[in-house]
C-alpha cells in the first residue's frame, strides 16, 4: 500500500498562509473603510430594496426631502453597508431603528462621519424614514422607520428622506421583544454594538431580526 508523501515544509507554510488569508478576508465591501470616498450625489428619486429575516420591503427616497440624508443613504446602500445589520432598537408602536454595522472595523470608520441636518420637509408619520441623531448635525448611518404618527419628532429636526412604499407589513413584524436600548430599556447597549459588533448581538440578543441584503433597485 502506497503511503501519501509528506508535504514539503515550504509548501505547507505557503498553504497555511493562503488559508489564513482566505479566512481573514473581510465579508464587507472594502470601500466601506473609506467613507470620504463615498460621496456620490443620489438620483432625484430612487428605491432601495431591503431583504430581511422577516421578508422584503422597499424604501423610496426623494432627494428634495432631505438632500444630505438622501446622498448618504444612497452611498451606504450602493456599497452594501446595511447587509447583515441588525434591527437593534425596535419599540412597538413607535419605530424600528438600525444602522450600526456588524463589523467593528466598518462601524469605527463611520461612527464620526456626521452630516449636517436638512430642513424638515416631510413629517415623521407611518412608513417615513429618518436618521437617528443626538444633537444638531450628528446624523451618520443609523436610520429608523416610523410605525405610527411620530410628528412630534418634526420640531426636533428629524428630517424624513424616504418612505416605505412596499412591505410595510414586513416592517410591522420586525421583532420588538427587547424593546428600547440601554440605559433606558433592557435591549442592546449601543456602545457594545460598536465595540463587539454582531458577535455581541448574536450572543446576547439572538432574536433580533436583520437585513440580509440591501440594494438600489433597478430603474
Amino acid at each position: 500500500m502506497n503511503r501519501p508523501r509528506p508535504i514539503p515544509p515550504a509548501l505547507a507554510l505557503a498553504l497555511a498562509v493562503h488559508l489564513s488569508a482566505c479566512e481573514s478576508a473581510p465579508s464587507y465591501n472594502p470601500m466601506l473603510l473609506t467613507p470620504e470616498s463615498l460621496t456620490e450625489t443620489a438620483p432625484d428619486v430612487f428605491q432601495a430594496r431591503f431583504e430581511t429575516s422577516k421578508g422584503d420591503f422597499v424604501i423610496e427616497v426623494h432627494r428634495e426631502w432631505s438632500p444630505r440624508g438622501a446622498d448618504r443613504f444612497y452611498n451606504l446602500v450602493a456599497n452594501g453597508y446595511y447587509d447583515n445589520v441588525r434591527f437593534f432598537r425596535v419599540i412597538a408602536g413607535f419605530m424600528a431603528q438600525f444602522g450600526i454595522h456588524g463589523d467593528t472595523e466598518v462601524s469605527a470608520a463611520w461612527r464620526e462621519q456626521r452630516i449636517d441636518d436638512d430642513p424638515v420637509v416631510q413629517s415623521n408619520t407611518r412608513g417615513f424614514v429618518s436618521y437617528a441623531k443626538g444633537d444638531a448635525n450628528t446624523r451618520t448611518t443609523q436610520i429608523f422607520i416610523n410605525f405610527g404618527d411620530n410628528s412630534r419628532l418634526d420640531p426636533m429636526g428629524f428630517s424624513p428622506f424616504g418612505q416605505v412604499v412596499e412591505g410595510m407589513e414586513v416592517v410591522d413584524r420586525i421583532y420588538s421583544g427587547y424593546g428600547n436600548t440601554q440605559p433606558n430599556g433592557t435591549g442592546p447597549n449601543p456602545p457594545l454594538i460598536h465595540t463587539r459588533g454582531n458577535e455581541y448581538l448574536d450572543e446576547e440578543y439572538p432574536n433580533l431580526d436583520f437585513v440580509t441584503r440591501a440594494t438600489i433597485a433597478d430603474g
